[in-house]
């Protein structure tokens, strides 16, 4: 083989090596957003999203524009309440990067659970819908330039998907023996204690420590 179908063949393989790291990259992105929007931290959020002028978020009540409509639509709710649970998965992401290398379309199922305080009490669902995304690459870095969430459907606890005479028919006596750990947890970060799981990595586009740690330190309990 010669010299320059050696180098030829190079710069394909060295191609297609990118490519893959820009979808891992790009998917780390994508699935940073559906971590940080389950407690809704916001600057984290924010973070996420290109500074271009072209940026857009869609959501049910419609499109915010640019960086601006992105911050205004995060800001809204600066610190929740710890009832307050927006759960949406990324799930089963498919991520195309373009040609050139500097922008990618991405398609994910959104699924998860969602609680809202409302007056003295709190709603709570089920949703799943799609997300379309368009991503651009900003000084080396992977960043959210367009984001699409398409809501397909809601559903409560209430209504389930067992059939009712299923549920009625459970034996609440039925049940594993509890087996005892060798170190007994002392806390309980279940909803709605507003723990959040810490990050073993760093925000993907500012490169900085997430905010948790100091959200946790103000909750009683938490384990060190």
């Amino acid at each position: 083989m010669k010299v320059a179908e050696l180098e030829a063949r190079l710069k394909i393989l060295e191609k297609q090596v990118r490519t893959l790291q820009d979808i891992e990259e790009i998917k780390t992105l994508q699935k940073a957003y559906g971590y940080y929007i389950e407690h809704w931290m916001s600057k984290e959020i924010i973070d996420l999203f290109s500074d271009g002028p072209d940026v857009t978020l869609t959501l049910a009540a419609g499109t915010y524009l640019g960086k601006k409509g992105v911050i205004k639509y995060f800001e809204r709710m600066k610190d929740p309440s710890p009832e307050f649970l927006h759960q949406v998965m990324q799930l089963s992401g498919i991520v195309s990067v373009d040609p050139g290398g500097k922008t990618a379309k991405g398609r994910w199922y959104g699924f998860g659970a969602v609680a809202v305080p409302s007056g003295k009490g709190v709603r709570q669902l089920f949703m799943g819908g799609i997300y379309g995304c368009e991503y651009v690459k900003e000084d080396g870095k992977w960043k959210i330039k367009k984001l699409r969430f398409d809501l397909n459907y809601t559903a409560t606890p209430a209504e389930g998907w067992v059939k009712p005479e299923r549920v009625a028919a459970v034996d609440p006596r039925s049940s594993l023996p509890r087996l005892e750990a060798d170190i007994p947890r002392t806390f309980d970060p279940r909803y709605p204690s507003g723990y959040i799981f810490p990050f073993h990595y760093k925000h993907p586009v500012t490169g900085e420590d997430t905010s948790e740690g100091v959200r946790n330190s103000s909750i009683k309990g938490v384990e060190s």
